[in-house]
């Protein structure tokens, strides 16, 4: 009988982590154990994605908001510093801000504005119609911000980041200006030493600084590269990807990924006789479409996958071919012929009319997010995605 389902995703449901449990035993014993229970049989070249919290949790990666304070000091002994482009976000930026203002006496805070990097809105482009602002060109200061468009609470959360950013710096002690301005170079009229806090951007951000004559340029990804009086670590992201733990604490992207896709993959080997994929993953490459957020505020979608994930999708666009040679066929004619024209033909071949419209996106990119929207960052419990049938086309069985 012909199989009649394609991609399949499951949430697999598993306990709750804790610093220095075996994430290898973990993932595997709770996939093995929702395959009994649902009957369902593993295969090779499943998927088996596993959020990047519990990697990091497992691994104890986390920073307190002193020890992150004490790394940015040493960075900016002067106590006085520029930082261009975070997020607006309770759970990205704010505890790294309060780390960053108890180590200093005064900041200069530059935001990127209509929205952050990742789609957060400060003010709506049709308000900046209204009021004929350029922003392209034209820097705000906190005051004439104010003038123009009031309280100005994101459209989601209700926080007005800016009195968020203003009361936490209060409170370590720190003096805050804000200024809203999208060429990275106009933090240089405020101070000598800054920070980058822009993702996906901030190679260009950085030597955009450096050309300009900045003294001092440092990214996220510069701090917290190392173990500072015993915290956790990243040596290749740093504070990128970092996530509010606590009040007094943040969880940081997880390190040293590769071994432990490798170790899965060979124990489940091991235990099944199928060669299975294994990926970490963080936020998903996708946009809202009526929020405008783009989901992606983690430096990269997987930071370690197997082998067999490498690349990108070879596939043909079976609408194309329903069109085109075989617009004179239906039914079973026309099934047949498209599986038979899919097993003939690769990407190697050299027709790109067949391939239109089939976007060369990387597979770790495709899948993750496919798990992040899965799994979601609530209450579901479900940090393990498994994925089957991703590789399978319209002429297997």
């Amino acid at each position: 009988m012909r199989r009649l389902t394609g991609t399949t995703a499951r949430g697999i449901r598993a306990p709750i982590i804790r610093e220095g449990d075996d994430i290898v035993s973990f993932v595997v014993d709770s996939v093995l154990a929702a395959a009994q229970a649902e009957s369902f049989t593993l295969k090779d070249r499943d998927v088996i994605a596993i959020t990047e919290a519990i990697v990091a949790r497992a691994q104890g990666n986390y920073a307190s908001v002193d020890q992150i304070a004490l790394d940015f000091h040493s960075k900016f002994p002067a106590g006085k510093v520029g930082i261009v482009f975070p997020i607006l976000s309770r759970n990205r930026f704010a505890t790294l801000l309060k780390s960053f203002a108890r180590a200093m006496d005064t900041i200069t805070l530059q935001l990127s504005y209509p929205t952050d990097e990742v789609g957060n809105a400060l003010v709506s482009v049709d308000q900046l119609d209204e009021k004929n602002i350029n922003s392209y060109c034209e820097v705000l200061t906190e005051e004439y911000y104010r003038q123009l468009f009031g309280r100005n609470p994101h459209p989601f959360t209700g926080v007005d980041y800016i009195e968020l950013y203003h009361e936490i710096c209060r409170e370590e002690g720190c003096k805050l200006t804000v200024i809203l301005a999208n060429d990275v170079r106009e933090i240089l009229k405020y101070e000598e030493g800054i920070l980058t806090c822009d993702v996906h951007s901030r190679k260009r951000s950085k030597r955009w600084l450096e050309s300009a004559g900045a003294k001092q340029v440092y990214n996220l990804d510069d701090l917290l590269t190392v173990s500072v009086n015993g915290s956790g670590y990243n040596s290749k992201f740093g504070l990128l990807g970092a996530n509010k733990a606590t009040e007094e604490k943040v969880k940081l992207f997880p390190r040293d990924c590769e071994d432990c896709v490798v170790a899965i993959q060979k124990r489940l080997r091991e235990l099944t006789g199928k060669t299975i994929e294994v990926m970490v993953y963080g936020d998903g490459a996708f946009r809202d479409p009526v929020g405008h957020i783009w989901e992606l505020a983690d430096p990269v979608v997987s930071p370690a996958f197997t082998k067999g994930l490498e690349g990108v999708p070879h596939e043909i666009k079976l609408k194309y071919l329903a069109d085109n040679e075989f617009a004179t066929l239906s039914g079973d004619g026309l099934n047949n012929a498209m599986r038979e024209s899919i097993q003939e033909r690769s990407l190697s071949n050299g027709n790109e009319h067949i391939c239109i419209g089939t976007t060369p996106r990387r597979l770790t990119d495709l899948l993750g997010s496919l798990a992040d929207l899965t799994s979601g960052s609530g209450d579901k419990g479900t940090p393990i995605v498994l994925i089957q049938g991703y590789f399978d086309t319209y002429a297997d069985n």
